[in-house]
């Protein structure tokens, strides 16, 4: 036995992750992987070297790499539609309703450089095709939030064609924000989506 002024000789026990923790730290390792400005198409097995494991670990916890993708789209989906629907719900003022939801879409992309490459199909363009449809559903239920949107705008002015205002709207809208995604990625993240942004949405709520 030693004293306890001794340093403990017996080996560091190392913690196995917990259910469902293991899974977390490979989605968030394919996320860091895909900020990189230069990164190419991400492998399995550069991604089990940045996690230090094995690629039958990861398979352990995900079928394919387009399991893991679908899991960032889901991290996407589930940060922009709580809060977006929480947007419609608690704001009344529509013009206000369309400014924050995209604003929620592009601080999000600022704030994960990797999620916006998922965002615009930058990282998605050689891996499995259903992974763009998902990501083309994802666009359309965000042009489905500013459509309810600009609909109360529409109907807050009085227009005598407000479904068509609200389509209008919506897919203006929409482009920009991709345009601005875009431009993102390709300027190695350092054009930031934000920037101007007060005096986009006053352009496009005019």
């Amino acid at each position: 036995m030693t004293s306890s002024s001794e340093p403990s000789t017996s080996p560091a026990v190392r913690k196995r992750p917990k259910p469902g923790e293991r899974r977390l730290q490979i989605l968030q390792a394919l996320a860091t992987m895909l900020e990189q400005p230069d990164a190419d198409r991400i492998t399995t097995s550069a991604l089990a070297a940045q996690l230090q494991v094995s690629e039958a670990a990861l398979y352990r916890h995900f079928a394919s790499k387009a399991q893991m993708f679908e899991g960032l789209i889901a991290f996407i989906e589930d940060s922009l539609f709580t809060l977006g629907n929480q947007i419609l719900e608690r704001d009344s003022d529509a013009a206000h309703q369309v400014a924050r939801l995209m604003t929620l879409v592009l601080q999000f992309a600022e704030k994960n450089p990797g999620m916006s490459r998922v965002l615009v199909g930058d990282a998605l363009a050689l891996e499995h095709a259903r992974l763009s449809v998902r990501i083309n559903q994802c666009w359309d239920r965000i042009e489905s939030l500013l459509k309810q949107a600009y609909k109360g705008l529409a109907d807050a002015r009085q227009s005598a064609t407000p479904t068509v205002d609200a389509q209008v709207g919506a897919s203006l809208a929409v482009s920009v924000l991709q345009g601005r995604l875009h431009r993102f990625v390709r300027s190695g993240f350092k054009r930031l989506p934000t920037e101007h942004l007060d005096a986009v949405l006053m352009q496009l709520l005019r």
